[in-house]
């Protein structure tokens, strides 16, 4: 139930776009059309979940013993990094395929900050290897369904005659401010379903 949880919560509750305003640039930058936006929102999954499990390696095994934490953000961005390469690299040789339909969005995850956040938070939450996994795998889903709901909006908005003074970025970053209010309804569940399975 504890692992239900945290996939409830990171996907609605404590969504990493609309509570934590983690990933905001590619939440506005790449959400103009849904295809695009779902593309994104696989591409971070991947990198998200499988960056969250080797940093939390690296912190375990690497950084704790040898008393070096305070190298965490640095190490951490690092390995975020190379991780994008390698898997661009990887793809490119083993599904041309897949590498063209992602690949312009890999190089941009390397600047998410949404995967450096989830990386550091579960280090801050003290979660196990598999904790962790699910929080990122949850997190990454709860971006791709805030990118692509946005998405979707702002299709409908573009055959929508809106004023003068709010077209362009003005009505995208009150329609973003909307959806995050819709996305607060959702605050109080994790409480509740902690009380409900009595995991308090």
């Amino acid at each position: 139930m504890e692992y239900l949880l945290i996939f409830i919560s990171a996907i609605f509750v404590n969504n990493i776009v609309l509570s934590q305003f983690l990933g905001i640039c590619p939440f506005l930058g790449v959400s103009q059309k849904v295809s695009t936006s779902m593309g994104m929102g696989a591409a971070v999954a991947f990198v998200m979940t499988l960056a969250t499990i080797v940093t939390w390696l690296v912190q375990m095994y690497i950084l704790n013993p040898c008393g070096l934490q305070y190298l965490q953000t640095i190490t951490f961005i690092l390995v975020i990094a190379a991780l994008v390469q390698m898997v661009e690299i990887i793809l490119k040789k083993v599904s041309p395929a897949l590498y063209q339909a992602l690949g312009i969005f890999l190089p941009l995850i390397t600047t998410n900050c949404a995967v450096l956040g989830v990386a550091i938070l579960v280090i801050q939450k003290d979660y196990s290897l598999l904790k962790s996994v699910v929080y990122a795998f949850s997190t990454a889903i709860g971006f791709a369904l805030a990118l692509v709901t946005f998405a979707g909006i702002r299709e409908q908005l573009a055959m929508v005659n809106v004023p003068k003074g709010m077209k362009g970025m003005a009505i995208v970053l009150v329609t973003a401010g909307l959806l995050s209010l819709a996305f607060m309804g959702f605050s109080g569940v994790d409480g509740g379903l902690k009380t409900v399975f009595g995991l308090d």
